[in-house]
């Protein structure tokens, strides 16, 4: 199997039949658990609804749900001077299938006015990496480079927060090795419990964010925006699709629907087919950068695309066959993605230089052993409310990733959850760092070109234009009916870390219903 251990994972595996049965027994869940009791909980039963958030206390958690899901609870607790003192700032977890699994999650107030501002969730790729990414070293309220170097907090104001402009929280969704107490971040497991399809998370996510605006009537009717990056394109339309069609049966359990408005994909992984003709394009082609590889390889690439693309259509989009998806993946891992690797470019952004050391210990940036060192403190970790339980903090869950690739989640077509999305008035948003590799803008034009929906006609007839912040070109972009796809130049697969000003600028003008 090849693994990368990175935002994105990209996984190519052949499965022979005694390994799936194993696989399958070690996916298995056991059903014979009990509801566990957790310590300093005050709790709430299932009207909850008028728990106010300022009333929290700083030292134990509230536990709240609702009665459309007994197997779900929600614990939650304010945080004092944590990242933002300008804002109240709140932890939690969200407790499911009566206590097996834990799902952590920040929640920052927004800068601007918390009491009309929309809600903007933010979640990571991977699978099996943490927000914690996203918060600490993209769009969150503070930035930590090195706690030595940055105060005693070890954390720095970012100006550029998207909490500018929304109330945002961030969420580590997936987990974990079995029989471990170390799942993504800070979530962790009981009882060898664990998730490894997108659609058995999303229906934790979509049970999380009814608990959340059911229960805090502050935010209750409020927008509702989600937004993520990297394996955010696989998970973000399952997520979003899963919350639209819920809401049709919200009324039948007294409960008033989500007021989801628009998604936000950073850098997705949406299609893996458009991301392998993407490989060749952007190693190749004089697009982003001037074409690294050589043309022997080159011509190499271009041969082995057409066998390619006929092997992961025939096995993985046409049929769901274990043995010759997994067999199509590695033939195209090793023809496409692996003369990527064998010249130790980050695979982030093509115009830097990463040794596979480096991507093993660190991803590529320093930055986030940082947030390991930070997060592990344990006045952080007393602070947040972290189970006693929980291991150190785990960035990314390699054991997440290979759980995910044991069912082939990666190879499933989403596209067709955006194209329902958009038919039901859900605004979508795809934006793209010129610099990544691992998912480029070229693999990602290609699917929202070819999406089969009734505004595609309109929006395919567009003609690209740039968009500008502080008179400069930032990008190029197009847009119809609800879908916007844009560029941003000299920004790798995290936007919001590369280009935190155009970022923030993109975030402003799409809330506000503005041409990019």
């Amino acid at each position: 199997m090849r693994y990368s251990t990175g935002f994105t994972v990209v996984a190519s595996l052949a499965l022979s039949t005694t390994a799936q049965r194993v696989a399958q027994a070690a996916l298995h869940l056991n059903p014979n658990f009990a509801r566990p009791v957790f310590p300093n909980v005050t709790a709430y039963g299932a009207n909850a609804q008028r728990l106010e958030l300022s009333s929290l206390s700083v030292d134990d958690f509230a536990a709240v749900g609702h009665e459309a899901f007994p197997s779900h609870q929600v614990r939650v607790k304010r945080v004092k001077d944590f990242c933002d003192p300008t804002v109240n700032v709140y932890s939690g977890y969200l407790d499911v299938d009566y206590g097996a699994k834990h799902l952590f999650f920040y929640f920052f107030e927004s800068r601007n006015d918390p009491d009309s501002d929309p809600v903007l969730m933010w979640i990571n790729g991977g699978p099996g990496c943490s927000s914690s990414l996203g918060l600490f070293m993209e769009l969150g309220p503070c930035n930590i480079r090195s706690p030595l170097q940055s105060g005693s907090n070890g954390t720095e104001w970012n100006p550029y927060s998207w909490n500018n402009k929304a109330n945002l929280f961030f969420l580590d969704q997936v987990l974990v090795a079995s029989f471990s107490r170390v799942g993504v971040g800070f979530s962790y497991a009981d009882y060898g419990e664990t998730i490894s399809t997108t659609e058995d998370a999303a229906k934790n996510v979509q049970a999380f964010v009814t608990i959340f605006f059911e229960t805090f009537s502050k935010f209750k009717g409020r927008e509702f925006h989600m937004s993520g990056e990297s394996y955010g394109g696989r998970y973000l339309p399952v997520f979003a699709s899963e919350i639209i069609d819920q809401n049709s049966r919200a009324a039948a359990h007294g409960f008033e629907p989500i007021n989801l408005k628009s998604v936000l994909i950073g850098n997705g992984l949406t299609d893996f087919k458009t991301m392998w003709e993407g490989y060749y394009d952007i190693q190749c082609k004089n697009l982003s950068v001037v074409p690294f590889q050589d043309i022997k390889t080159c011509v190499h690439m271009k041969q082995q695309l057409h066998r390619c693309l006929k092997m992961y259509q025939k096995d993985c989009v046409e049929q769901t066959d274990p043995i010759g998806c997994g067999l199509a993946a590695e033939f195209c891992d090793s023809a496409l993605s692996q003369p990527y690797h064998a010249t130790e470019r980050n695979p982030y952004d093509m115009t830097q230089p990463c040794t596979p050391e480096e991507l093993a210990s660190s991803l590529c940036y320093p930055i986030t052993k940082h947030i390991n060192e930070f997060l592990d403190r344990p006045e952080t970790r007393k602070a947040l409310g972290v189970h006693p339980s929980v291991g150190n903090y785990t960035g990314c869950s390699p054991d997440v990733g290979r759980r995910f690739s044991v069912s082939l989640d990666h190879y499933h077509s989403n596209q067709w959850y955006i194209a329902g999305l958009l038919e039901r008035g859900i605004k979508v948003l795809i934006y793209v760092g010129t610099y990544d590799w691992i998912c480029n803008w070229v693999g990602n034009q290609k699917w929202v070109m070819a999406l089969d929906w009734t505004g595609g006609a309109e929006f395919t007839a567009q003609k690209d234009r740039d968009w500008i912040v502080d008179g400069q070109v930032a990008g190029f972009t197009r847009s119809a009916n609800g879908l916007t796809f844009a560029t941003v130049n000299a920004a790798g697969h995290m936007v919001p870390y590369d280009k935190p000003r155009e970022a923030l600028t993109m975030l402003s003008r799409w809330l506000e219903g503005k041409d990019l």
